[in-house]
């Protein structure tokens, strides 16, 4: 049974779903997701789930680290560089990294931010760039995101350009940003290229390419390797079969109701995830095939 996560190193010019379309066909498996969804232009680690670690992926850690390059003295309509340009504004002969490190400190924390016209967000059920697209007016509602950090790495003056380094909420939108950092310094701004780093707690060292996807395919990583910040429940030998079934498991550990609890089969494999419920008591949530 194939189950376990693997990182990819994403390509500009294809979307998520087509990289988990190569990984379907790689590793001969439908059941295959992606954790957050990266633009077409935008590289770097996308973390993927196979078989029923599909299930797992919203245990996962949701905050981000990106690279980014923002482009001052433009405003466009997808908020990055790839849009239609609506406004060009000299950048100001003043600006140096102290009134960047002024401007960028209102961003810093949490935030209500409204995500781009065109992107993924669904309006009455429907994707806002679909109907941005189709000519239709997408009114997006500010939502509350959190930047935990943004350091800003350089600045080159004659250029505009910035580079900065952003750890954030998952939700966030990095174009926003660049857009909303325009409009403080009344010059406009876009995003002009966009690297991730880090996501759902996976590291850009840990990631392949999709041209490593060919045998000997790349080892997955295993949940239990992946998802440390969970307590783990081993079950003994006699447990399995009521297990398999649904049946309550007793713990001795004192763990607080509503925590989630990784199940370990006898043979160290994982064998789902519970939660305490009761004092004591773990409820199944998720029952693996045994041996997964």
């Amino acid at each position: 049974m194939i189950c376990g996560f693997l990182v990819l190193d994403k390509p500009a010019g294809l979307t998520s779903h087509g990289c988990v379309a190569r990984a379907r066909k790689a590793y001969g498996l439908q059941k295959v997701g992606h954790g957050g969804t990266l633009d077409p232009g935008v590289t770097g680690v996308l973390p993927l789930a196979l078989g029923p670690a599909t299930r797992l992926l919203p245990y996962l850690p949701g905050d981000k680290t990106y690279r980014a390059t923002i482009q001052l003295g433009v405003v466009t309509t997808t908020d990055d560089l790839e849009g239609v340009i609506l406004q060009s504004s000299p950048v100001p002969s003043h600006l140096g990294e102290e009134d960047l490190e002024v401007a960028l400190t209102p961003f810093r924390g949490s935030i209500a931010q409204r995500p781009p016209t065109v992107s993924a967000v669904h309006v009455g059920g429907r994707r806002a760039h679909v109907l941005a697209r189709a000519g239709e007016t997408v009114d997006l509602p500010p939502r509350r995101i959190t930047f935990h950090r943004i350091d800003l790495l350089s600045w080159n003056a004659a250029q505009g350009l910035l580079d900065l380094e952003i750890c954030c909420s998952a939700g966030t939108y990095i174009r926003s940003l660049a857009r909303d950092l325009g409009e403080s310094l009344g010059c406009g701004a876009a995003l002009a290229s966009l690297r991730r780093t880090k996501a759902l707690g996976f590291e850009l060292h840990q990631s392949v390419r999709l041209e490593d996807l060919t045998p000997p395919l790349p080892p997955l990583h295993d949940p239990l390797q992946v998802l440390t910040h969970l307590p783990h429940h081993h079950l003994g030998p006699g447990d399995l079969s009521g297990w398999g079934c649904g049946r309550v498991q007793q713990t001795p550990i004192p763990l607080p109701l509503g925590q989630d609890v990784l199940v370990v089969a006898p043979d160290g494999k994982l064998a789902g995830l519970a939660r305490v419920e009761s004092i004591g008591h773990l409820q199944p949530r998720m029952v693996f095939p045994t041996g997964t």
